[in-house]
């Protein structure tokens, strides 16, 4: 189709970007040659800049876009010509940044806004100004209202917004305590609620599934008989680092696609745990790869009392039930997350669980006031 324009120009906060946020961008593709979208974050916000402009590459990965950030912690005053100044030098410091990733020297014939303060705006870039739903009527959507009631929303937001905002539920706990039960059972409950929660995932346990592959390998590679069993499996921290990576890389993925709660049987915090009984010692690396995960909503730590121990070949043993759990308890609370102990039947468990999921929703998404 024809480019009516050469270089057009969105602005935004995107905190976070939302479907309004995506049709302007979409928009000022199909009518500009090229598009600068400059992402203009305060340092008092709690989404990061770079968080933000790695959101919108992925989002509006056309080839006449470029997505570039800036820092702005000057306030909104429509109504003061210095304040308005420092905003447009903000703003022509972005278009630079993006004309040099570019490779041009090109300043914006055209704004596209969906708010009032767009012909100033564009008459201050001595450009036209295009308009979009500025009423919201295709999109009823805000940044305003996202932060507010992120759930509400849910569907105006791009699956790396979501991964982002989706509030995890991790169970973890000693061996054959139910963990793996209570998940599958928690994610089934959710979904049974219906609507936007019918696509609550839960992410399965990655190193149940290396410990079995492992036992297997080792087999293949001596056939002596009897056939090596898991106590004589030798453990390197490196393999605690591939756990941890894979674990945090399932559970990314499924938050993409997952209702606003995901259901976590394990995490990497749990993995540096079982590093430590294997290995005798803490591993940075497996910590490390801990911190990049989202913060959690809260852990259910299963009690071993309640449940019997099956030994199913790749687990340690009744003996060490307690002792592990004895680690996690005392851990959990370092963490600075809310916890619970989940005890008693299958069913008591479920029960308290959702229970307390409950008390903690209202409190799940929190987010700094921007500058006004």
């Amino acid at each position: 189709m024809r480019k009516e324009f050469r270089h057009g120009l969105v602005i935004g906060k995107f905190y976070p970007p939302h479907a309004g946020h995506e049709y302007l961008i979409r928009s000022a593709s199909d009518w500009c040659e090229i598009v600068t979208v400059v992402v203009m974050a305060s340092s008092v916000e709690s989404i990061a800049l770079s968080l933000r402009v790695e959101w919108l590459r992925e989002i509006c990965a056309n080839s006449n876009v470029t997505i570039v950030g800036v820092m702005d912690d000057d306030p909104i005053d429509f109504e003061s010509e210095a304040v308005w100044s420092a905003h447009i030098a903000h703003m022509q410091r972005g278009v630079s940044d993006a004309n040099a990733l570019r490779a041009t020297a090109s300043m914006p014939d055209v704004v596209f806004t969906s708010e009032g303060y767009g012909a100033e705006l564009s008459r201050r870039f001595s450009a036209a100004h295009v308009c979009l739903d500025q009423s919201r009527a295709l999109y009823p959507v805000s940044g305003t209202l996202v932060r507010s009631t992120p759930v509400q929303h849910w569907n105006h937001l791009a699956p790396c917004v979501r991964a982002h905002l989706c509030r995890r539920i991790v169970i973890v706990g000693a061996e054959s305590t139910g963990k793996t039960t209570l998940a599958a059972a928690l994610a089934e409950a959710l979904r049974d609620r219906g609507g936007l929660w019918a696509r609550t995932q839960w992410v399965p346990e990655y190193g149940r599934e290396y410990t079995i592959n492992k036992l297997a390998v080792s087999r293949a590679l001596d056939t002596s008989e009897p056939h090596p069993g898991i106590e004589e499996l030798k453990w390197e921290s490196s393999e605690f680092d591939h756990i941890a990576t894979t674990q945090l890389h399932w559970e990314q993925q499924a938050a993409r696609s997952s209702s606003p709660l995901l259901v976590c049987d394990t995490d990497s915090f749990a993995t540096g745990i079982w590093h430590e009984r294997y290995l005798r010692s803490a591993s940075n690396e497996v910590q490390s790869i801990a911190q990049r995960a989202v913060p959690r909503l809260g852990y259910i730590l299963t009690s071993w009392r309640d449940v019997d121990f099956h030994q199913d070949g790749i687990r340690d043993g009744e003996h060490i039930r307690e002792w592990m759990h004895d680690q996690f308890a005392s851990r959990i609370p370092t963490v600075g997350t809310p916890w619970m102990l989940a005890s008693g039947s299958a069913e008591q468990r479920l029960e308290a669980a959702l229970e307390w999921i409950d008390k903690l929703l209202p409190t799940a998404w929190q987010f700094a006031d921007p500058l006004g």
